[in-house]
């Protein structure tokens, strides 16, 4: 866990060139919205979208919801000016596609910082065969990096591989980040889910994920909130159990014991370790829930 750790059970991806989406997102209940100026917006709409989304930065709406944006690849005629234009913005992040190895991250920054950006987070969307490859050292190349993202879309497609409820194609590719961010400490969230109208999918990849270890899902519509938001919220039976591990792991240790068992489970150091983090985390939703 770093300084950059908070809830992200669920990243909504919104279009810069809608600004009813763009105002709709200022009531949604995600954990952190992504104004995308990247690969979904058509080329016609590219300047408009970032007039936009810097106006809605500016006019500071969003609360306590975590804000992102997604720029263009730094070969396309729009890259370096979208960063230009956002530098200087209070938002959370700045999310970078394509990024393939340490040089793209540190490139990513160089950019950011030469216009002025220095004290933003990234973030680092992880899209292709190469990139998997490369996650340790992606994830490993530098301490701004606030969270890696799974684009598994495009990585079904680069994969030549088809899409599958138990998401058989991508199980390797996911695990890899996964444990690429985990040994960074890097939070890491899993990608969309583009079949809107498969409710019953969606939960399953939402639960899936959580269960692989993820931090949270991306989304590319608001009624698929529900589903991840409750999927990587802590139970209170988890929150509660969380209590009791940390509780009689103290009581054990100042009795002179190293271990001891809780609900016919074998408890050590690291399990009160991830109750702590479990914990946090459920502090920080019942803050934001409150807002």
């Amino acid at each position: 866990m770093n300084n950059l750790f908070r809830p992200r059970r669920s990243m909504l991806y919104v279009p810069g060139c809608n600004r009813r989406y763009l105002k709709k997102a200022e009531s949604l209940r995600v954990d952190s919205v992504i104004l995308d100026l990247g690969d979904p917006i058509l080329i016609e709409a590219k300047e408009q979208s970032r007039q936009n989304v810097v106006e809605f930065v500016q006019n500071g709406n969003y609360g306590k919801r975590e804000l992102i944006i997604r720029v263009n690849d730094f070969d396309s005629p729009w890259g370096k000016d979208d960063i230009e234009a956002i530098a200087k913005l209070s938002v959370d992040a700045i999310l970078f596609p394509n990024i393939e190895s340490r040089a793209d991250v540190l490139l990513a920054i160089n950019e950011l910082d030469n216009a002025g950006g220095g004290n933003i987070p990234i973030m680092v969307m992880i899209e292709s065969p190469l990139a998997v490859l490369h996650a340790e050292e992606i994830a490993s190349s530098s301490d701004r990096i606030a969270c890696m993202i799974l684009a598994t879309s495009d990585l079904i497609s680069q994969l030549n591989a088809r899409s599958t409820q138990e998401r058989i194609a991508l199980t390797a590719s996911l695990s890899i980040v996964i444990l690429a961010a985990r040994a960074y400490k890097r939070s890491v969230v899993d990608g969309i889910h583009n079949n809107l109208t498969d409710a019953n999918a969606f939960e399953y990849a939402c639960r899936m994920g959580r269960d692989m270890g993820f931090d949270g899902k991306s989304l590319v519509h608001p009624d698929q909130l529900p589903y991840s938001n409750d999927a990587y919220t802590p139970k209170m039976t988890e929150v509660d159990l969380a209590r009791e591990i940390i509780k009689a792991l103290a009581e054990a240790n100042a009795s002179g014991r190293g271990t001891v068992v809780v609900n016919d489970r074998f408890i050590e150091h690291h399990h009160a370790n991830a109750a702590k983090r479990l914990l946090m985390l459920h502090d920080m939703i019942t803050e934001i829930e409150n807002e």
